[in-house]
């Protein structure tokens, strides 16, 4: 089971924060996940605690080990920051090769 005193790796760290900038550039969320995430990154470690909360109904969809790794990634707002950025450079990308 998971350790919830240990810290998240930081390859793991950019591997889940990786996964969810892709989920969020192949449905083209740029612009409404980077204005959530902004106007929701005080509230990060909240909403930390609210999927610790609503684990009986997100456990099976996503698995426990996921669910909990994505608690502990967004108990930071540096973590939230760091999404922002992952996802406005894939935003970007796409401009540029749509551009050219």
């Amino acid at each position: 089971m998971f350790n919830w005193d240990a810290s998240l790796s930081p390859e793991r760290k950019d591997t889940l924060l990786n996964n969810l900038a892709l989920k969020v550039h192949g449905r083209g969320m740029h612009t409404p996940a980077i204005i959530f995430l902004e106007m929701h990154k005080p509230l990060a470690f909240f909403a930390s605690q609210g999927l610790l909360l609503a684990s009986g109904f997100l456990a099976p969809l996503i698995g426990p080990q996921n669910l909990q790794e994505y608690c502990k990634l967004l108990e930071s707002r540096e973590n939230v920051e760091n999404l922002i950025m992952r996802i406005e450079g894939l935003g970007q990308q796409s401009t540029e090769k749509r551009a050219s």
